[in-house]
């Protein structure tokens, strides 16, 4: 764990700014520190926000638990350049969540405003 890269601030507030969040909330959102997840020695993926890391769906941490499926005693191989990649998409997708989460729940308590009640 550690803080952010200035570059990686920057790239924060640019993100921020494609889903309509100041930049102060998006670091609210994604977390005030980040993560470098260790695969091993030489592998690993730079500037994990600890809530995107953090993040649970289900009941499991999806990062975690991704990358546990893909462990080299449970695989028997290496993680392959492609399923890298898909770690890192997975990260962005849920970054991207947490981001638009504030106006999620604002459409969703405006759709639930106007639901018919049934009789």
């Amino acid at each position: 764990e550690r803080q952010y890269s200035k570059e990686e601030r920057e790239a924060i507030v640019k993100a921020a700014t494609t889903v309509d969040v100041s930049a102060s909330m998006a670091l609210d959102l994604l977390g005030k520190s980040t993560l470098d997840v260790y695969l091993n020695d030489s592998l690993y993926w730079k500037n994990i926000p600890k809530n995107v890391w953090n993040y649970y769906l289900g009941g499991h941490q999806v990062l975690k638990k991704w990358l546990s499926y893909r462990d080299f005693e449970v695989i028997g191989r290496p993680l392959s350049i492609d399923e890298a990649r898909e770690a890192t998409g997975i990260a962005r997708r849920i970054a991207t969540l947490i981001l638009l989460g504030p106006a999620l729940n604002e459409n969703y308590r405006t759709v639930k405003k106007s639901a018919y009640h049934w009789p």
